[in-house]
């Protein structure tokens, strides 16, 4: 039998209509998986936007830190350890300014 013979007859078995199941996701609709790869992502930008907001623009990094936390945290992140540091760290970035602004008695800080 050739090559052609036996897809030809394997074919042939297979039934033409196929009913679409209803588990089936459409294939833009993102997955369970790329969610929590999001949310991965947000808890650890959020670390690290707090970090660098305790030394730069801490008025603008602190709350986007706090913001991202919180929403990795809703989302179910896997490093929620990672999250919660950076939840921390986006309030002591606003806690700093503010004792740097009753220090300086500006709306700004410098050294």
């Amino acid at each position: 039998m050739e090559l052609t013979e036996r897809t030809h007859l394997a074919t042939a078995t297979k039934p033409t209509a196929t009913k679409p199941t209803a588990t089936a996701a459409a294939p833009d609709a993102p997955t369970r998986a790329t969610g929590t790869k999001d949310a991965d992502g947000m808890a650890v930008a959020s670390f690290i936007l707090g970090l660098l907001g305790l030394l730069v623009l801490n008025v603008f990094l602190g709350p986007i830190a706090i913001a991202l936390a919180s929403v990795a945290l809703w989302r179910g992140t896997a490093r929620r350890g990672r999250a919660f540091l950076g939840l921390g760290l986006g309030i002591a970035d606003l806690l700093v300014l503010v004792a740097f602004m009753q220090f300086d008695s500006t709306v700004s800080w410098n050294f």
